[in-house]
Order: C-alpha cells, then structure tokens, then sequence
C-alpha cells in the first residue's frame, strides 16, 4: 500500500469511510465487517466514522471489527454532531463513542459541520479531551475557507489538525483556496465521497469517465477514487460495504494518468476558476 504524509505521519493512500455501515441485516453487517477485515489486512490504517452514523451502529460495528486488531496499527477518527460541541456535551458524545468503539482513546475527533455553539468553546471542550488523553488529536469537518480562517485565529485554534470536505471529480470547489491555505498552514486534508456517494447521486458520471476506465481495464469508480488521490497530498476515504469493492479500492491506488488524460477529464469537469459555496452531501 502506497503511503502519504496525513497527520503529521505515514498513513495507507487511502482511509476506509463507514457512512450507513452497521444499519442492515446480518448478511450486511457480516459483508460490511469481513471488508472492514480487508482493509486493516491489506494496509489500509484509517477508519473514519461518526456518531451520527447510523446514530452510532456504524460505531458498534467497527468496535466489533478492531477489537482483535492492535490499536497503535491504526488511526481511528469519529465525529460529534454541532450540538454537542460545547465542552460538556463533547466529553459525553466522546466517552459515548469510545465505548462503542471499545477503545480508548482517538486519533482524531472532529465537528461534524459547524453550528451554533461558538467555535472557541468547542476548541476549548476539545483541547480538555486532548489534557485528559482521550483523544490525540482534533479537527473539523464541512468547512469553508472562512471558517477555518476564523477558527486559526483563535486560541488554540492553529492545533486544528484537520478538515474533511466533499471532493470528487464533480465537486472541486476546495482547490481554489481551501487545499492550499490547508497545505500553507499544514494542516491535513480528508476528502469524503469520492463517488459522490449513494450510488453517484450527486455525481453524475460522463461518458469520458467510463471511456477511460474501459481502456485503463479498471471500473469507473476505481477511475474516481484514483483521480482524487492523483497527487498524493490528501486521504480520500471511500465506504465498502463488501470484500470484493475493498479489493477494488485498493487497487485504485495504483492507478495513475498521463498529462493528456488529466486534461481530457479537466475539460469536462473543470476546475475552479473562483471562490465558490463548499459543496456538502
């Protein structure tokens, strides 16, 4: 498994994203664990969740999955809904999660989107659950360019480790400033949806992407993911629900473009010439 700098540190190419994981019958939930299995087997070392998920099955599931792992082998990341981010509502949703993720501790938890509680008061509320060990690290998640201006303002802002934004091939908004005030201010980014989730629900998949899929000898979503993670500088999280996609998105770690191909997709999914609303799913 290629490896990228994320987190200040050596991670796979790719993370493995757990949205609607732990919601189905037992046949699903076996499939969804067994790719979990894959993944952690084959060098994948970021799972990425959310108490919001399911209302925290996603995060019962995984804890039946990692328990029998070593937990230094991986990065384990969750986030809490905007109304819990003051500073007691925090450290109930993180003690919630840990215990159905039977661990003890996060590598990182982020704000799920940004809501109503000032951003100083869960910077603080974050900051304590960094004091008392519970978390590592912390981060945000569905934010513009100008919130994270305004959170690096602040006290403590600037130990922000992390944004994860929606970025796929139909959805490029981030790359006009988001990503490069990001890399300016060192500060690692997630990329969430890279198929643009639901079955490309909000991606619509033009001919030039099954085209070029079809001459790589790979599928289109492989082709998706690959081009997301092209340069190798943010984590891309796509979910699995079986063995056989998690095979698939392993795979697409190892696809890469030529200059003329790149081109050829810019064409039909430009990039951002401008400062446009941060798309969100």
């Amino acid at each position: 498994m290629k490896s990228i700098t994320f987190n200040h540190q050596n991670t796979s190419a790719i993370g493995m994203g757990t949205w609607h994981i732990g919601e189905g019958n037992q046949a699903r939930t076996e499939s969804e664990m067994a790719a979990l299995r894959f993944g952690l087997d084959h060098g994948i070392n970021v799972i990425d969740t959310a108490e919001m998920y399911g209302e925290g099955k996603s995060e019962t599931l995984i804890g039946n999955v990692i328990k029998d792992y070593s937990r230094s082998d991986f990065q384990l990341i969750s986030k809490f809904y905007p109304f819990h981010a003051t500073p007691k509502l925090i450290e109930q949703s993180l003690k919630a999660s840990l215990k159905r993720l039977q661990t003890d501790y996060l590598d990182l938890y982020l704000l799920h989107w940004r809501g109503q509680t000032p951003l100083a008061e869960t910077v603080e509320g974050l900051e304590n659950m960094v004091q008392a060990g519970l978390i590592k690290n912390w981060g945000v998640s569905n934010f513009d360019i100008e919130d994270l201006k305004e959170l690096n303002a602040l006290p403590n802002g600037k130990n922000c480790r992390i944004n994860e934004d929606l970025y796929n091939i139909g959805s490029r908004g981030i790359e006009y400033s988001i990503l490069p005030w990001q890399k300016e201010h060192n500060m690692s980014f997630i990329a969430y949806s890279p198929f643009g989730s639901d079955g490309s629900e909000y991606l619509k998949i033009a001919p030039v992407i099954q085209e070029m899929a079809q001459q790589k000898h790979i599928t289109a979503y492989q082709l998706l993911l690959a081009w997301v993670i092209r340069n190798h500088d943010l984590l891309s999280i796509p979910k699995s629900s079986s063995v056989e996609h998690m095979k698939q998105n392993i795979e697409a770690v190892d696809v890469s473009f030529s200059a003329d191909e790149l081109e050829l997709l810019d064409k039909t999914y430009p990039a951002p010439k401008n400062e446009k609303p941060l798309d969100t799913i």
